[in-house]
């Protein structure tokens, strides 16, 4: 009988799920079954993905950001109780699926704080050992890494050596726990395409600042000579595709999609997100970088990368059409070696 793997990636933007793409299909191709775990648009993404696969719906966290990114940690502060009642609740949602399936032999939460049993082997995902805050950055990375000691394994999406995607994000001096680097995580593939698209935008994230990036994206690429491509990033039952000009709208695009799409555009402007990092490092594309106001780590990100002369990016609110007449000065993002050992990955199962 095949063992059940309980998959569990947090719904904040999709990039936590879209990571654990490649995961969930190297899970089958060595034998196992994955059990998806989420809520929100993370889990409809992954059934659409996944629609064989049973899945299940776990207490979701609620977090918004505020219109002004500079209250961001006033936000979090403030969300903080909401957010240990739903651990609690996640928590105790694993303990009523394993108690129900005693079959699954394993766990692999992607900074879902809750999911994990100390009967059943758990691994956390997270590419942040040194979780970003400003001047409590030392606070909140003790709190993080004290989470992670409860797991058997951490999972770093990254490479160990100096030259990495995640800077000291995902790169600490000492740490006692288990950690592994399984290199960079990517549901894509890179092809020798044609170009047919001049621009793609992708965006994606937590309310309300996607639609913020959205509107403001579309009022200033309504002069862009050249053909684009504007992906939304919202999940709905259905996709929907808009044509205004020259830009091209969906909704959302499914992974098989988005590859080609990518892979057809010479210049991607997004969230500096750690996920879509990896994605356009494994395509070798030129990007152009927007984080999201107040979130530490897509600024570090963005900020890292732009004076690593890879890629240019800018503040939300001075975004204009001009600021992509820098690209050209910037080597783009180049893919590091995205073959990870997945049998010896999942020995732990």
């Amino acid at each position: 009988m095949k063992k059940r793997i309980l998959v569990a990636p947090l719904n904040w933007g999709l990039g936590h799920a879209t990571r654990c793409i490649p995961i969930i299909t190297a899970l089958m191709q060595e034998g196992f079954v994955p059990v998806i775990a989420s809520d929100g648009a993370a889990l409809t993404l992954l059934r659409k993905e996944f629609p064989n696969l049973s899945s299940t719906q776990l207490p979701p966290y609620d977090v918004n950001y505020a219109k002004k990114g500079k209250n961001f940690r006033l936000r979090l502060l403030k969300d903080a109780p909401k957010i240990l009642k739903a651990v609690k609740a996640e928590k105790k949602s694993i303990d009523a699926i394993l108690e129900h399936n005693n079959d699954i032999a394993g766990i692999i939460s992607d900074n879902r704080l809750g999911v994990r049993n100390k009967y059943v082997p758990s691994v956390f995902i997270t590419h942040q050992l040194n979780v970003l805050s400003g001047n409590t950055t030392w606070l909140s990375t003790k709190m993080h890494q004290e989470i992670i000691k409860k797991y058997n394994e951490c999972w770093v999406p990254d490479v160990e050596g100096d030259v990495n995607l995640s800077g000291r994000l995902g790169h600490v001096k000492t740490i006692d726990i288990p950690t592994k680097y399984i290199g960079p995580l990517s549901r894509f593939n890179k092809t020798n395409s044609e170009i047919k698209n001049d621009l793609m935008v992708l965006i994606s994230g937590p309310e309300p600042q996607r639609t913020i990036l959205e509107e403001k994206l579309l009022k200033e690429l309504k002069n862009f000579s050249g053909k684009i491509v504007f992906v939304k990033g919202i999940i709905e039952q259905e996709q929907t595709i808009q044509l205004i000009g020259s830009i091209t709208i969906y909704n959302f695009m499914t992974s098989s999609l988005l590859e080609k799409t990518i892979n057809e555009s010479a210049l991607i402007i997004s969230r500096s997100g750690y996920t879509t990092v990896m994605d356009l490092a494994r395509l070798n594309k030129k990007a152009f970088f927007i984080p999201t106001p107040g979130q530490f780590e897509q600024e570090y990100l963005a900020s890292r990368l732009t004076e690593m002369q890879l890629v240019p990016s800018c503040n939300q609110d001075d975004f204009t059409l001009s600021k992509l007449n820098e690209v050209k000065h910037y080597l783009g993002l180049k893919s590091f070696d995205f073959e990870i050992n997945y049998k010896e990955l999942f020995s732990l199962f």
